[in-house]
């Protein structure tokens, strides 16, 4: 694994696997928040954030999705890397279709933003950032926590009357988030960074037996947390929309394309079709990244053609009703 020690770049600095096989994720190492309270240091503002992400990363997309659906794209401005990224990280190259330039400081690589932040910082470079241009820092790395400032703490900012937590849901939101995460999120990448059989098992086993558990619910509901478009659809669409295109192939997770799923894939079209969510999605960004990015798993960076699948075509989930929180809690 890349990363900085000390402020110093370090190529296969650690293992990002343990003794059985078994793909650890490593945790994300700025987690401060922007809060709506008068003493708070991060405070919502407009044109006081930006936004480092990759289109071609799920986690990123989750805060892209958020910031489109809320309407904060003129509030919050974004500077897009290259998909591809080798031995030096994530990088800027805004010659290329679909990237831009670090528009705040001109960084060749995402890792200058790292250091300018905290010049002794050890951890991963990572995509989402939350950076403060007033304090010229990075507020936060985590997506989860990014998803949840931009829905909460910029509500007032937003352009558009959406609410991805709303009250009532929020307790029923939360599990569903801790849920997906492990085995279909997160599951995704233990399947496909598994060092051993054994932990390659493992890993589909509980991501099919997760994905069979949701289209079951998502039978007679619209949405994951009952009648209400929340972040936990959030969370799931940036994994369901990768899934056919690359988890499927590249990652072995191919008991079963979405597409062959009888309500998740109505599902994610919905998702798709919904207004703020398509154009947060760059194909060919997510399959240049994921094929050509993991020699150990891909060593030819051959990017696979399929499958051709309408996104277009009608979902039907409106006629759903679907189901107060306190009755979601008997299908957990």
């Amino acid at each position: 694994m890349n990363m900085l020690v000390d402020g110093e770049w370090v190529v296969d600095a650690t293992e990002s696997t343990e003794e059985d096989g078994e793909f650890q994720r490593q945790e994300t190492a700025f987690r401060d928040w922007v809060r709506d309270e008068e003493d708070a240091r991060f405070q919502p503002e407009a044109d006081r954030y930006h936004l480092y992400v990759s289109y071609a990363c799920p986690w990123a997309h989750r805060t892209l999705l958020v910031r489109s659906l809320k309407g904060l794209e003129d509030a919050i401005s974004v500077s897009v890397v290259d998909p591809y990224r080798d031995d030096d990280g994530w990088q800027f190259t805004p010659e290329k279709d679909g990237c831009t330039p670090d528009h705040l400081y001109g960084s060749d690589y995402l890792r200058e933003l790292y250091v300018r932040a905290d010049p002794e910082t050890t951890g991963r470079v990572t995509v989402p950032v939350l950076w403060d241009t007033q304090e010229e820092t990075i507020v936060n790395n985590e997506s989860a926590e990014i998803m949840r400032m931009l829905d909460v703490a910029f509500d007032d900012i937003a352009e558009r009357d959406v609410d991805l937590y709303p009250a009532g849901y929020q307790d029923e939101v939360d599990r569903i988030i801790d849920d997906i995460y492990d085995p279909i999120n997160n599951g995704v990448y233990r399947a496909g960074f598994a060092g051993s059989q054994e932990a390659y098992d493992r890993a589909v086993t509980g991501l099919f037996d997760a994905l069979d558990h949701w289209d079951e619910v998502l039978a007679d509901q619209r949405y994951l947390a009952g009648d209400r478009l929340t972040e936990a659809d959030v969370a799931m669409f940036t994994t369901l929309v990768r899934f056919d295109q690359v988890y499927h192939t590249h990652f072995m997770c191919n008991e079963q394309f979405i597409h062959q799923y009888e309500n998740l894939w109505p599902y994610l079209r919905d998702l798709d079709q919904t207004p703020g969510v398509r154009e947060t999605v760059r194909m060919d960004h997510i399959k240049e990244h994921y094929y050509t990015t993991h020699p150990d798993v891909n060593p030819k960076r051959i990017v696979a053609v399929g499958p051709d699948l309408d996104f277009e075509a009608p979902h039907d989930r409106a006629e759903l009703q679907g189901r107060p929180p306190e009755e979601l809690k008997t299908l957990a």
